[in-house]
């Protein structure tokens, strides 16, 4: 019965749920960032560099044995059983993780500016005589003897 309570605890402690949290929402923003790159971004670029689809970027390492090659697509390469490289796929996950890492940059940085550290506090004083630090609560300074204030 202590086993279950300590589960219970652990899992009821404050930074289990953040986790969870911050998973649940880590996965729609990474869906999210997802569509953006495959249906956003791509299509432009690809229009820019003579209307290739990145995501049917790929090169046929061998044919597949149910179809000989050219395939105009990946789904068909890869339903021929064709072993292909995908560069295609691998720009759009290198832009994602671009976007993504962007964005937790900027997320970072907001809340370091929220959490701004109160300045030290000073427990010395100058001296007024010799210009020497001193303790706050000194009543004479221990350098020049001269009487405080």
């Amino acid at each position: 019965m202590k086993f279950f309570e300590q589960f219970k605890a652990f899992l009821l402690r404050g930074n289990v749920i953040d986790l969870a949290v911050g998973m649940v929402v880590g996965t729609a923003f990474t869906n999210m960032v997802k569509s953006l790159v495959d249906n956003v971004i791509m299509p432009p670029i690809g229009l820019l560099i003579g209307g290739v689809d990145f995501s049917n970027l790929f090169f046929t390492l061998r044919d597949g044995s149910k179809s000989p090659g050219p395939y105009e697509t990946l789904g068909a390469a890869q339903a021929a059983g064709a072993v292909t490289l995908n560069i295609g796929l691998f720009i759009n996950t290198v832009i994602s993780l671009i976007i993504v890492g962007f964005a937790i940059f900027m997320v970072v940085k907001a809340i370091n500016k929220l959490h701004k550290n109160p300045p030290p506090k000073t427990t010395t004083k100058q001296c007024p005589q010799c210009c020497t630090e001193i303790p706050l609560e000194a009543k004479r300074c221990p350098n020049c003897t001269s009487e405080l204030s």
